[in-house]
Order: structure tokens, then C-alpha cells, then sequence
């Protein structure tokens, strides 16, 4: 049996609410903080999923067997799961300024991310080439910086060390995906100039 990776991306997506309803549920734990990590993150998922209605993403139409769907991409997907449940079930009380730090960090991640992804496909459904304008000025990657700052917020409202290495762990994936990217690009003539002027994923400031 076989799947295309955007199946099994959205199904991690999906599961996302009932798994942090059923935290809340089995923990009896209804604090502010465990619905304040829900309405982010399930709001995040909602917007993935309408994201891969109105501007998918043509690398995860790959199909791929199931068994190698479970353990990869979705196994190491569902390690950002660990961030709910350790808020969850330590019933910890988050700081309040956490209240204002999450989503500020998360609401930045999120233009960036779902902007530039939607910048980047009609774009490309245009003219081919290099995109150098708009949240590409000064970073090549604002998509995937986007992506860090949403799972930043999410690893802030743990309250705990291990989510920051998980996001650790996917960083370091996705310098190695930025890295090929570059090396993609470099076949255009104006690729030298454009990184010089940009940042691999922070954007550049001084030109």
C-alpha cells in the first residue's frame, strides 16, 4: 500500500486537536495553558491543511510505501507531540508573560511561513527562476524560519528543555534541505548576487 507524504504529513496535522483534547481529558487538566497551546497549534494545523487545498506543496505528492510513511516523516513528526504532553500532564503554570512571548512568536512564525510559501507558488506559476523580492529580499528561507518560530512558541509554552532539542533535531534537517536549495539555485546567473545580499535563514539587515 502506498500514500503520498502529504497524506501522511496531514494526517499528523488532523490528529493534533483530538491528541491535545484527549491530553486535557485524561490529565483533567483545563488551564489556560494547555487551551492556549490548543488554539495555536490547532490553528496552525487548520491553516496547513487549507494551505494543501489552495497552494500544495508538489514534493510530498510523492508515493511512498506505508510502513516507510510511519517512520519517516510521520515518527519524527510526532515528536513535536512531546510539547503538549509535557505541559499537559506536569500541570505546569506557565509564567505570564509566556501569555504574551508564545504567540507574538508564534504569530510572527506564521506570516512568514504561510506568506512566503504562497508568494513562492504563484510566483513560480509565472515566471521560473530565482525569487528575490517580497519575504525573499533578505532571506532565502523565510518559510523555514517561519516554521522554527511556530515551533519555538510551542516548545516556550512547554516549559521544558527536551521540545527545543526536538526542534534541534528538525533545524539541523532543515539547514541540510536550505543547503541543497542553494546548490539548486546556484545553476542561475544571479544567484552570486542574490547571496550575497541575503541570509541563508535570518535575513540580512546591512546590505
Amino acid at each position: 500500500m502506498k500514500l503520498t507524504v502529504n497524506f501522511i504529513i496531514n494526517t499528523h496535522k488532523i490528529l493534533v486537536i483530538p491528541f491535545v483534547l484527549f491530553l486535557m481529558w485524561y490529565y483533567d487538566n483545563w488551564s489556560a495553558g494547555p487551551f492556549l497551546y490548543l488554539g495555536l497549534h490547532g490553528t496552525y494545523c487548520l491553516l496547513w491543511l487549507l494551505k494543501q487545498d489552495l497552494y500544495p506543496d508538489k514534493r510530498f505528492e510523492q508515493k511512498i510505501p506505508l510502513w516507510i510513511g510511519l517512520r519517516t516523516p510521520f515518527l519524527p513528526l510526532a515528536a513535536y507531540y512531546m510539547a503538549p504532553f509535557l505541559l499537559i500532564s506536569r500541570n505546569v503554570i506557565l509564567p505570564a508573560w509566556i501569555f504574551a512571548a508564545a504567540p507574538a512568536v508564534y504569530t510572527l512564525g506564521i506570516f512568514m511561513h504561510y506568506v512566503s510559501d504562497a508568494q513562492k507558488h504563484y510566483t513560480l506559476r509565472l515566471q521560473k527562476g530565482i525569487i528575490d523580492d517580497g519575504l525573499f529580499a533578505r532571506t532565502r528561507n523565510p518559510n523555514y524560519l517561519g516554521e522554527i518560530l511556530i515551533y519555538a512558541s510551542y516548545a516556550l509554552l512547554s516549559w521544558h528543555w527536551l521540545p527545543f532539542v526536538i526542534l534541534g533535531c528538525w533545524t539541523a534537517y532543515f539547514f541540510r534541505n536550505m543547503r541543497s536549495k542553494d546548490r539548486s539555485m546556484s545553476r542561475h546567473a544571479a544567484f552570486t548576487v542574490y547571496k550575497k545580499r541575503t541570509g541563508m535563514l535570518f535575513p540580512k539587515l546591512l546590505r
